[in-house]
């Protein structure tokens, strides 16, 4: 780590990786010759928007070299969202060091001067950057038909980058850290139009304004890509558009809307794509469960086998199966809590194993029983080596990953028309999907909003362990975290915590880097909530 810091210092002193760096790197930078011939050719076009496709699992994307194993692209966000809510834990404790994503879980070092500070920063940014320069060589106003398919995929993954930022980034109030001089800010603006020299003087956008710009491009990326069909779900389609808007107008508390748009993408994916939930034989095939893209995936990316490393890629830190990660050294484990939360019955449930091992379940795998046996108790086995080559990274770890699954578009629907609609309609929709797909004796009722949304986002964090879509409405909807308590598998005391409302953690430290190359984020950078909570919290209390 002392190498991994004294990089980072030297970076951050010449600032080369601030956002005017970005936006320097364009496409025409060498010739207008470039821009011109990408605006003109729709198989340009084609390859630029697939070049973000792959951009997204690119490993040591940032740095550009192993500098840190925390920098892989879209993966990381989806580990980091994990991470801050407190749903895995590494299994082994001794080995919680190799956990080099636990510094989100545990309050700890997250400080502006920190990778884990400048990875989801600069993650996020360079693929706005990727949109950018595509966005920038189109004319909506005169572009032929196919030229505008593929600016509607890049509008639909800007939209999505902001998204995240918005999620990662925008402050919410807490006992913990004084959040008062960036209440409502989001993040700053970096568009196909923004200089080298704005991007200095660049203010953080209050949140209307930023869920605007973000539906704003939704919108045209919905216009875009109307009538357009096609089997490639490594692009957004119109589907994934109708669920940006979901997911968006969900975290903005827009119910009815996000019922709407929930509504109109499952509809769209299961009419013209014929998408499905995943059956229980794709959750838990023990060669392809999330390894390997299936129906219900409806936007997804691909590790390519001759551009990978053993180190930097999702299966590699997810699937403790596989011989070759940091997972095999440190076993992720779901939080104990969230394992009880699910019925015997749940087809989930077998992704983790229960402490009684093979006198719960007859648990498959791509290694034998002596391994299962030995393996912590709440183990995971949801992300498997692709064909169950857990000796292989360049095979096993050659899988899909999934960006936007129809589960999680039934879930924010059935919540938002609990929210829109009255309780009963979002349990009665909630009920139907559990049964029909996860668990046939679930059965819940509530006539409380909270409580049946807290049931939702409980879901939510089950179905989406280790991708991490359930963050954004955890921080919306505030609901405590509680690590510690009678029979917690967290592994040592940083892990135990128990927060009112939500970590401190929950909004990210913008890096040093930006602020120092941005004047205008000179005292208006979040917090930085590095120990604001120590572990380990009495338990039943909260830390204070």
């Amino acid at each position: 780590m002392k190498k991994i810091n004294k990089i980072y210092s030297a970076l951050a002193l010449t600032a080369v990786f601030a956002l005017t760096g970005c936006i320097d790197e364009t496409i025409p930078e060498s010739s207008t010759a470039t821009a011109e011939m990408i605006s003109e050719s729709p198989s340009a076009l084609e390859g630029a928007v697939n070049g973000i496709s792959s951009q997204m699992s690119q490993g040591y994307l940032v740095y550009g070299d192993q500098v840190t194993e925390i920098d892989m692209a879209l993966p990381s966000m989806m580990i980091i969202q994990t991470e801050l809510l407190g749903d895995i834990y590494p299994g082994i404790p001794d080995n919680a060091g190799y956990d080099w994503y636990r510094r989100y879980n545990t309050v700890q070092d997250i400080g502006e001067t920190t990778d884990f500070s400048f990875i989801p920063w600069f993650t996020l940014y360079k693929f706005v950057k990727s949109a950018n320069d595509i966005i920038g060589v189109v004319d909506l106003e005169t572009a032929a038909p196919a030229q505008k398919v593929y600016a509607g995929m890049a509008y639909a993954c800007r939209a999505y980058e902001y998204y995240l930022l918005t999620a990662l980034y925008e402050p919410v109030e807490n006992i913990y850290t004084d959040v008062s001089a960036v209440k409502g800010l989001t993040v700053p603006f970096v568009l196909e139009t923004t200089t080298a020299e704005q991007a200095k003087n660049n203010p953080r956008v209050p949140h209307d304004e930023m869920i605007a710009f973000i539906l704003s491009d939704l919108d045209k990326a919905e216009e875009c890509l109307a009538g357009y069909e096609s089997d490639n779900r490594l692009v957004p389609s119109l589907a994934v558009v109708y669920g940006l808007k979901a997911k968006v107008y969900l975290l903005d508390g827009k119910y009815a809307e996000a019922a709407q748009y929930a509504g109109m993408a499952i509809d769209e994916a299961t009419t013209n794509m014929k998408a499905k939930p995943m059956t229980a034989e794709e959750l838990t095939d023990e060669t392809s469960a999330f390894s390997k893209a299936v129906s219900s995936w409806l936007w997804y990316i691909h590790y390519d086998a001759e551009n990978m490393g053993n180190l930097c890629n999702y299966v590699g830190w997810l699937s403790s199966e596989a011989a070759w990660g940091y997972a095999k050294l440190t076993q992720p484990c779901i939080d104990k809590s969230l394992y009880d939360h699910m019925s015997d019955k749940d087809y989930r449930k077998n992704w983790f194993l229960n402490p009684k091992k093979y006198d719960y379940a007859n648990y498959r795998t791509c290694r034998d029983k002596a391994w299962i046996e030995a393996a912590p108790a709440y183990t995971s086995l949801k992300f498997r080596c692709l064909n169950g080559d857990y000796e292989t990274y360049s095979i096993g770890g050659a899988s899909d990953v999934s960006v936007m699954r129809l589960e999680e578009l039934y879930l924010i629907q059935a919540e938002a028309v609990g929210a829109s609609e009255g309780v009963s309609a979002g349990v009665s929709l909630l009920n139907s999907f559990m049964r029909s797909y996860r668990d046939p004796s679930y059965n819940f009722s509530a006539t409380d909003l909270r409580a049946f949304q807290l049931e939702v986002l409980t879901q939510m964090r089950i179905e989406s362990w280790g991708e991490g879509w359930a963050f954004p409405s955890a921080k919306r909807l505030q609901p405590d975290v509680i690590q510690n308590y009678e029979g917690t598998n967290a592994p040592t005391d940083e892990f135990k915590v128990n927060c009112k409302g939500i970590k401190p953690t929950w909004t990210l430290v913008i890096p040093q880097a930006e602020v120092q190359s941005n004047v205008a984020l000179e005292g208006k950078n979040n917090p930085d909530p590095t120990q604001a909570v120590m572990g380990p919290t009495p338990i039943g209390t909260f830390a204070n």
